[in-house]
């Protein structure tokens, strides 16, 4: 007699039947966009394993992701590549030009000659490194606020003053009699480059992070730097063995590559498209919108935007008319004369509360009053009310036109910048030292 299968060999069987072949696959990459499969697995008919790819392209993967950050490229803005490439050759020719002065200022101290003391070298390389410690601290005191909003500019002005020191350290042999005080003001140039250069780099560093990784970046620089550095040292120490002994060679390769490092940092800077508003680049983006209603990307502004002081900008440059240069932001009230301070004190008393700024014309410069309490959107505001004022020619009507703007396009102009790229939430200038505040009640009348 036949035994009748129970329900769970019934299901068993079905389960068989039904059973189909899994395939396992094995992906690798730091990023979607970047995964490359690297083995398959199978289990049918027997447990089965294909890898694709060499292991010299997993290994010379590996190597690349020492050098960009984790995502790359999807993970950094796509300004990112050109201006590394145009920071690296600038950092190449530095530690080559390093290596030149280096030794003229080893050979001025003393370096080789008996004549020459420990002591006595030691006292000069303290002497040197103090001053360009004073000079750091007494930079960042001045200027420390500033270095966010013109970041392009101190970039290079930061690199040029590193040149300047290069060349005093070079010329400093040729002096025997004004030898520290050459060497001291070259400390000091490079000093102010090594605040200038740190300050302006963690600000860029922030701009290139996309997903937040502005650790990961700022580590995959500082690789690329040692790369170049190593690569830059090591040609120095040959040209400076080849040009020894000849003044002629020695200076005609240090101002070639001082010509090239110049060229190459003004290329990386010209690369960078920021999204953040300063004053230069909200004054574009605004003059542009008022005459079209339109609003430039990042990209086109920083085309038209100057990287170096207005009177070493080109011609092209130069027809921009920009009418930040007429507004001030944070005026000090104390030093308005009785007319302005009459007038600001109408205009304190006719405002609404609703702004917490003021703008008093002054001197063809319009002076912008900021409340104590004030937040960045405010000081914003405040700004763009500033330009808009500076722009209307009719000064009778300057008030009422930019009012009247403000009230009609204020909101449809952000709303375009942010639709365009740009960040809204500050304007990067420098810090507002003086502000003010100010209240409006009624006075009590007299009756007979």
């Amino acid at each position: 007699m036949s035994r009748r299968p129970s329900s769970f060999e019934s299901h068993h069987m079905g389960r068989k039947t039904l059973q189909s072949e899994v395939i396992l696959e094995e992906w690798n990459g730091s990023s979607s966009s970047e995964l490359r499969k690297t083995a398959v697995i199978s289990a049918y008919p027997s447990l089965l394993i294909q890898r694709s790819g060499s292991r010299f392209r997993l290994v010379g993967r590996r190597f690349f992701d020492a050098f960009v950050p984790e995502g790359f490229p999807s993970s950094v803005t796509p300004d990112y590549v050109p201006f590394q490439i145009w920071d690296s050759l600038q950092g190449l020719s530095t530690y080559i030009r390093t290596m030149l002065s280096t030794q003229a200022l080893l050979s001025a101290i003393g370096v080789g000659e008996q004549s020459a003391t420990v002591i006595g070298a030691t006292f000069q390389w303290f002497l040197r490194d103090l001053t360009g410690m004073l000079g750091g601290i007494l930079f960042t005191f001045y200027q420390g606020s500033n270095l966010d909003t013109y970041a392009k500019m101190w970039r290079l002005v930061a690199d040029f003053m590193n040149d300047l020191g290069m060349l005093m350290d070079l010329v400093s042999p040729l002096f025997p009699s004004a030898f520290m005080l050459i060497v001291c003001l070259g400390s000091l140039s490079r000093s102010f480059t090594g605040v200038a250069s740190g300050a302006t780099r963690a600000a860029l560093t922030q701009h290139f992070a996309l997903q937040n990784n502005a650790a990961d970046i700022s580590a995959k620089e500082g690789s690329q730097e040692t790369v170049a550095t190593m690569i830059g040292m090591a040609i120095g120490m040959l040209l400076a063995r080849i040009t020894m002994g000849c003044p002629l060679a020695i200076w005609l390769s240090f101002l070639s590559l001082t010509l090239f490092h110049m060229y190459a940092n003004y290329k990386a800077v010209c690369c960078l498209s920021l999204t953040s508003l300063n004053p230069q680049r909200c004054s574009i983006a605004l003059q542009h919108f008022i005459q079209t209603g339109q609003v430039l990307s990042p990209q086109q502004v920083s085309e038209m935007e100057h990287v170096l002081p207005t009177w070493a900008s080109s011609w092209s440059l130069r027809s921009i008319k920009l009418i930040h240069t007429h507004v001030r932001l944070g005026a000090r009230i104390s030093s308005l004369h009785h007319t302005e301070m009459k007038e600001l004190l109408r205009l304190a008393g006719a405002s609404n509360n609703k702004e917490k700024y003021l703008l008093v014309e002054r001197k063809a410069t319009i002076s912008v009053i900021v409340q104590k309490d004030a937040t960045a959107n405010d000081i914003f505001q405040s700004f763009v009310h500033a330009l808009v004022m500076a722009y209307v020619p009719d000064q009778k009507s300057r008030h009422l036109e930019s009012m009247s703007w403000m009230d009609e396009h204020y909101e449809g102009f952000i709303q375009k910048l942010k639709i365009s790229g740009w960040k809204t939430d500050r304007l990067l200038s420098p810090s507002i030292c003086w502000r003010a505040n100010w209240t409006c009640s009624p006075m009590d009348e007299k009756i007979d």
